[in-house]
């Protein structure tokens, strides 16, 4: 079962403690088997399954990436509502590079998927002969005019959890309000964890109930979305509690300005009856999310879907035109929710249909779409929203303590301290596959 198999004791599952291979001097034309563009959670896992797969012979993988250190960014929303602090939540790139795996410290410019070949900034081309993407998305803090500005200046009130290097602005903000309009912003289109615009906000309104200040400060939920959440069962129990726990939604506003000396935020009104109508509103605190995009290097590139995501099969991960190309996580068009857990069942379905690949076959390991959404509605209260294509629920623990729409303390220890720990120990090493556990899953269809 695979509630049982998440909760084994950890001591049962090996931890693996390995040197890392940092490539100092970098040739001027390197080759490899296997390249893999981005050494977020998605390339690092998506290397360590595969370097300890015994069918993957001849070992041969690179990852690309300019990036020194790795962040956990799922802890962000722990260090935003001071639950954790911002020093466990990032290691050097060095110690997560899976050993026997080189790593690169080269900024793609350009793909040539006709010639199997990557040009960098640096100079240096990089050719293979079976290419992974994973480079993840941009935070677009420049989508927002004024954004930059406000986040610069502490005594804006204004913060973001989605960047390390204002996180914890947002937990002093928190603590420092105490009456006024508080305004969280998600904006419209696709962004990474879409339960973390709300989290924050939960998480901020049960601090400023602990602080006796809630009834001073009014909230308000200003989305870009039509709805609280894309998944029908999650959204509705999140619609119930905000008009329980008395917060505006405003939907159908998306953040187009910040004027940081004035307090003022300013919306577009989506609605489709609206014709685009500016709303300004005042605050004394804004969050805000930034609006995402692909990268331009991937969106201007052979790879890239007409949105600018690579363009890849949504069951088997593999590019719908170069078939020695495959993509997972943000970057990739796969379209679900792009979350850490959705990476947990994509790249074991990767890894199988490369091997496939490897050896002249066609694949047929299939993804479903599983994503989750450890959702922080307060202290000691989380909604773990488990899903799959098309909005269905997909639930681990279901059968044994019922939907999970119904908050419970045992999941927020799992997104406080279990995943943290987990993620370090086993989810980069390989070693770990969401609602399977340490196990992998089979990944190939049933036949009916």
């Amino acid at each position: 079962m695979a509630a049982t198999a998440v909760l084994r004791p950890l001591a049962r599952a090996p931890v693996r403690r390995v040197a890392r291979t940092y490539v100092t001097s970098i040739p001027a034309k390197p080759h490899h088997r296997v390249v893999i563009v981005g050494g977020g959670t998605a390339g690092v896992t998506v290397a360590a399954q595969l370097q300890q797969t015994p069918e993957f012979e001849n070992k041969d993988i690179a990852i690309l990436d300019p990036a020194q250190t790795h962040h956990y960014q799922p802890g962000w929303t722990l260090v935003g509502s001071g639950l954790k602090g911002l020093e466990n939540m990032h290691r050097p790139m060095s110690s997560v590079i899976p050993k026997g795996v080189k790593h690169y410290p080269l900024r793609v410019s350009t793909f040539d998927p006709e010639n199997n070949a990557i040009k960098t900034s640096e100079g240096v081309d990089v050719s293979y002969d079976y290419l992974i993407v994973a480079p993840g998305l941009e935070t677009n803090f420049a989508g927002v005019s004024g954004l930059e500005q406000a986040l610069r200046d502490p005594a804006s009130q204004v913060s973001s959890i989605y960047s390390e290097k204002t996180v914890e602005q947002v937990w002093r903000n928190i603590q420092n309000f105490k009456k006024g309009p508080a305004i969280f912003t998600q904006p419209a289109g696709v962004i990474k964890c879409a339960g973390a615009p709300q989290k924050i906000m939960w998480m901020a309104l049960s601090q400023w109930k602990r602080d006796g200040v809630r009834d001073n400060i009014s909230i308000t939920f200003a989305t870009g979305a039509p709805t609280m959440f894309a998944v029908p069962k999650y959204s509705q129990a999140l619609e119930e509690l905000r008009k329980e726990r008395n917060v505006e939604g405003l939907f159908q506003h998306n953040l187009v300005k910040v004027d940081p000396k004035n307090k003022v935020a300013t919306f577009k009104n989506l609605a489709e009856s609206a014709n685009g109508a500016l709303v300004e509103r005042e605050f004394g605190f804004l969050h805000v999310v930034p609006p995402q995009k692909p990268w331009d290097w991937v969106a201007k590139s052979k790879l890239a879907d007409a949105a600018g995501w690579v363009d890849v099969d949504k069951s088997t991960t593999q590019h719908t035109k170069f078939k020695n190309v495959f993509s997972l996580g943000d970057a990739s068009s796969l379209p679900n929710s792009k979350t850490a857990a959705a990476i947990t069942s994509q790249a074991p379905v990767l890894i199988d249909n490369l091997l496939a690949v490897m050896k002249g076959k066609e694949p047929k390991a299939s993804y479903d779409g599983y994503a989750s959404c450890p959702l922080l509605i307060g202290h000691n209260e989380l909604m773990l929203c488990e899903f799959k294509y098309g909005g269905v629920p997909k639930e681990t623990f279901a059968d044994i303590l019922g939907g999970q729409e119904t908050p419970r303390r045992l999941f927020y220890h799992l997104k406080k301290d279990f995943f943290p720990y987990v993620y370090w120990n086993y989810f980069v090493t390989g070693n770990w596959y969401g609602p399977s556990g340490f196990f992998k899953p089979d990944v190939t269809p049933k036949q009916a």
